[in-house]
């Protein structure tokens, strides 16, 4: 059957139908049996989820090598990712509101894909599809299909529980008939932001790149205190003769984390909180020999150019979000945080679930992230 889904806030844009249809039903018989030349991706935030996706993405383009990908991605995450070459990517800037979806309806006018992979289950990417024509828009499973994504699509990843972000994306991939082979994201580094990175980190000397926030907002709970950072880093400083570099956006939170953090490191620390694109802090990233920080876009930008991230992880399942090639490096309080804060085993949590309580984070004690440096930097020195 098909309904009809009308817009009643677009009063630019015509009525759109979803069309309500049974997996089974749709044609192909098999998804399988598409062998696209046009794909769509939609993923529109965050950094960290964006370049989960890059890594389906390019996984798709080895499997079909002469397909054209469209990406349908933020303004923000574009300034990372958006010059791919290979890639036509559409910026859908939220801060448009409405007219966003305008922008993007007369981009796509008359065009239509093989298929539409919605990797972003939200109510806002959720419009988007309404707008994509496709005879295969392929979502989440109906457990994982946020915001009723399952409205909006017409077919469906297999269901899987207990997977990382990044395993659950590839089923995406690997729907369409792609092999999961070894993972890689070539994200494009510009010769001036090489001359950035190098100009503030000259030579090889250890250094341990710290971006300390999760976010601007204080409620998250992902933050770890001052203190525990200043510690971890004059261990670094005393032991490897680290560098120390601090990183972040502009916000008055991580200003004030830069501040306090360099304040106890004067000649031996660098603070560069709001003063780096995205593209300098990955320069800058691929050049360290240590990430440090908590669950953080940062985290799956090391992972992307393969710097070791030590993580640090109690209000999150680091088996959900935490680095995906850096599992072995992060510091876990999320079991000991489900049962002091929430009385349960990480079993009997949802799959997940954030623990959100303020004082989740100081179960990360800062001699076990001191271990997980050392016996990084002492391969570095081997």
């Amino acid at each position: 059957r098909a309904g009809s889904y009308r817009m009643a806030p677009f009063p630019d844009l015509m009525t759109v139908s979803v069309k309500l249809i049974n997996p089974q039903m749709a044609s192909p018989k098999t998804i399988t049996d598409l062998h696209p030349e046009t794909i769509c991706i939609v993923r529109l935030s965050a950094i960290g989820d964006t370049c989960h996706a890059l890594a389906v993405v390019r996984t798709l383009q080895d499997a079909f090598p002469g397909a054209k990908f469209t990406w349908i991605i933020g303004k923000t995450e574009a300034t990372l990712l958006g010059d791919i070459p290979g890639i036509e990517f559409i910026i859908f800037d939220k801060t448009k509101g409405l007219s966003a979806y305008g922008d993007i309806r007369r981009r796509l006018r008359g065009r239509q894909f093989d298929v539409c992979l919605c990797l972003h289950a939200s109510m806002r990417a959720n419009l988007i599809y309404a707008l994509l024509q496709s005879p295969c828009k392929l979502g989440f499973d109906r457990k994982r299909a946020r915001d009723f994504q399952w409205l909006f699509t017409n077919r469906r990843i297999a269901a899987k529980s207990d997977q990382h972000v990044l395993d659950g994306m590839m089923e995406f991939a690997l729907a369409l008939g792609a092999s999961r082979g070894e993972l890689r994201w070539d994200i494009p580094i510009g010769d001036s932001d090489r001359r950035f990175a190098d100009d503030i980190l000259p030579g090889t000397a250890p250094t341990l790149l710290i971006s300390p926030c999760s976010s601007q907002r204080l409620r998250n709970f992902r933050n770890w205190p001052t203190d525990h950072y200043v510690t971890v880093a004059r261990h670094a400083v005393r032991k490897h003769g680290a560098r120390i570099i601090i990183t972040g956006g502009p916000s008055q939170l991580e200003k004030q984390y830069g501040e306090d953090i360099c304040k106890e490191l004067p000649d031996a620390s660098i603070n560069l909180v709001g003063k780096t694109s995205l593209k300098e802090l990955l320069a800058l990233i691929d050049k360290a020999s240590i990430v440090l920080c908590p669950d953080s876009g940062p985290a799956h930008m090391a992972t992307a150019v393969g710097t070791p991230v030590v993580g640090l992880y109690a209000t999150s399942n680091p088996a959900r979000t935490g680095p995906y090639l850096s599992q072995e490096l992060v510091v876990n309080a999320y079991a000991q945080a489900a049962m002091e804060f929430c009385g349960k085993t990480v079993d009997e949590l949802a799959w997940g679930e954030r623990i959100r309580h303020p004082e989740a984070m100081l179960l990360v004690r800062a001699e076990d992230v001191c271990e997980k440096i050392d016996s990084v930097f002492s391969k570095i020195a081997l």
